[in-house]
C-alpha cells in the first residue's frame, strides 16, 4: 500500500464504515443527543450508543485501531488513517466502533508493558468494550506540556507506592464505566530527568482516590467528561508500576505518538464534514436576491477548504507510512507537524461553516459550534502547538549547529553536516 493506493483490506473496512456510518450512525444523531438530554448523568452512556456497538462488533468493525493481530484486524497505521477520519466525522461515532481514546492508548499500552493481571482485569474488559479507562499525566499545578514537571509523588513503601498529587483533564474519568487509570508520577527526583517518572495501574475505587469534579470545555460538558483527581495516599501495589520505576517518560512517548496520529485522522473527518454542512447552507440560503453559494468569497473559503484538507490528509498519510516503515522516532517531525497543521485548518474551515451558517451555526442545532470546541482543546491535548514547533525546529537547526560549531567549518564539511540530516 502506498499513500495513494488504499490497500484491499482498508478499501473492504471503508467500503463497510461508509455503509455503517450511513445506515446506524447519521441517523441516530438525533437519537444520540435526546438521549444524552434526558440521562440525570452528563457522563453515561445512552441506549443508543450500546446498541450502536454491539452491531459493529457483530459487524466486524471492532478494535480496527490495534495493530496487534491478536487483539484487532492488525492494520497498520497507513491502513487505519481512512478509517479513522471516517469515524471522526462524528465526535462519538468512535466509541461505536471501540476505536476512541484515551481507552485506544490505554490498550495499546496495557497491550505493551502490563502485566497477565493487567490484560485479564482490565485489557480484556477494554477490548471488549465493556469498560472504560483514563489516562492520568496533566496537573493543574505544573506546565504539564513538559512531562518532566509531573509532580504527584509516588513514593516507595515496601512493596507498596504511595501516592499524593493532584491531576486534571483526565478525560473519561467521570464516566460511571471508568474503572482503571494510567497514572505518571515522579518516583526519583534524585534520577536523571527522564528516569524520574513512573507510570502506574490504579483502580478508580482506590481508597484515597477523589474524582473532584468534571471540568467543562468552553462551556460545554463533554460526555467522556475531564476529570480533576486528587490522590491522598493511595497506595499501589509495586506489581502495578508499568515497564519497571523510571519507565514513565518512555512509555508517555510510546503512548502519545499514536495517539497523535490518530487524533488527527478523526481531525480531517471533522474538517470534511464541515466542509459538506457549509456548501449544502451555502447553496440553500439566498441573500439579497443570490445563492450564498454564488458569491466570490464564500467560493473562496470552499476552494481553500478543499486544498486545506488534500494537504493535511497528504501529510498525515506520510507520517502514517513513516511510523509503519521508519518507527515513531523517525517520524517524529512529521507527527508533530501534523498535529499542528490538522487541528489549525479544521479550526479555520469550521470557523468559516459557522459564518456561513449565521446565527444557527453557534447553537446546538448543528454539530459546529461543539465540534470547534472540541477541535480547539486538541491545540492543547498531547503538547501544545509550540512544543511541537520547538521540537521541529531543533531538529531543523541541529545541523546547521554542527556546522556553525565545528573546529573549521568549510563549504564542503558544511554541506556534508547539511546531507547527513
Amino acid at each position: 500500500m502506498d499513500l495513494l493506493n488504499p490497500s484491499e483490506r482498508t478499501e473492504k473496512y471503508r467500503a463497510q464504515l461508509l455503509d455503517f456510518m450511513d445506515t446506524h450512525v447519521y441517523p441516530n444523531e438525533s437519537v444520540f443527543d435526546q438521549q444524552m438530554r434526558e440521562s440525570e448523568n452528563p457522563h453515561a452512556t445512552p441506549p443508543i450508543l450500546l446498541e450502536l456497538k454491539a452491531k459493529a462488533k457483530e459487524a466486524g468493525l471492532w478494535n480496527l485501531f490495534h495493530p496487534h493481530a491478536e487483539w484487532g484486524p492488525g492494520l497498520t497505521n497507513l491502513e487505519y488513517a481512512p478509517l479513522a477520519e471516517i469515524m471522526g466525522r462524528v465526535a462519538w461515532a468512535p466509541e461505536v466502533f471501540n476505536c476512541n481514546a484515551p481507552d485506544t492508548g490505554n490498550m495499546e499500552v496495557l497491550t505493551l508493558f502490563g502485566t497477565d493481571e493487567h490484560k485479564k482485569l482490565y485489557l480484556q474488559p477494554l477490548l471488549d468494550g465493556e469498560i472504560a479507562s483514563a489516562f492520568a499525566m496533566t496537573e493543574p499545578g505544573v506546565a504539564s506540556s513538559d512531562a518532566t514537571n509531573v509532580e504527584l509523588s509516588m513514593v516507595r513503601d515496601g512493596d507498596e507506592y504511595v501516592l499524593n498529587g493532584r491531576k486534571w483533564f483526565a478525560s473519561n474519568a467521570v464516566r460511571p464505566d471508568c474503572k482503571v487509570l494510567i497514572v505518571m508520577g515522579k518516583t526519583d527526583p534524585a534520577a536523571a530527568t527522564h528516569r524520574q517518572q513512573s507510570m502506574m495501574v490504579v483502580p478508580t475505587d482506590a481508597p484515597g482516590l477523589t474524582i473532584l469534579r468534571n471540568l467543562p470545555v468552553f462551556g460545554y460538558v463533554d460526555r467522556e467528561s475531564h476529570g480533576e483527581l486528587v490522590f491522598e495516599n493511595v497506595r499501589v501495589p509495586a506489581k502495578d508500576v508499568l515497564k519497571g520505576e523510571g519507565e514513565g517518560f518512555a512509555i508517555s512517548q510510546a503512548r502519545l505518538g499514536p495517539g497523535r496520529i490518530h487524533h488527527c485522522m478523526r481531525t480531517i473527518g471533522i474538517a470534511e464534514r464541515a466542509l459538506e454542512l457549509m456548501c449544502t447552507r451555502a447553496t440553500q440560503r439566498v441573500t439579497f436576491g443570490q445563492p450564498i453559494a454564488d458569491r466570490a468569497n464564500i467560493q473562496d473559503w470552499i476552494a481553500e477548504a478543499r486544498i486545506d484538507i488534500e494537504m493535511v490528509r497528504l501529510l498525515t498519510l506520510k507520517a502514517a507510512a513513516m511510523m509503519d516503515t521508519v518507527g515513531n522516532k523517525a517520524a517524529a517531525t512529521e507527527i508533530a507537524a501534523i498535529k499542528i497543521a490538522a487541528p489549525n485548518i479544521a479550526l479555520k474551515i469550521i470557523d468559516r461553516a459557522i459564518q456561513v451558517h449565521g446565527g444557527g451555526g453557534v447553537t446546538d442545532d448543528f454539530p459546529l459550534a461543539m465540534a470547534y470546541a472540541h477541535i480547539r482543546t486538541l491545540r492543547l491535548a498531547d503538547g501544545p502547538d509550540e512544543v511541537h514547533k520547538r521540537a521541529i525546529a531543533r531538529r531543523e537547526l541541529r545541523p546547521y549547529r554542527d556546522a556553525a560549531s565545528a573546529p573549521e567549518t568549510v563549504a564542503g564539511v558544511s554541506d556534508q553536516a547539511l546531507v547527513s540530516r
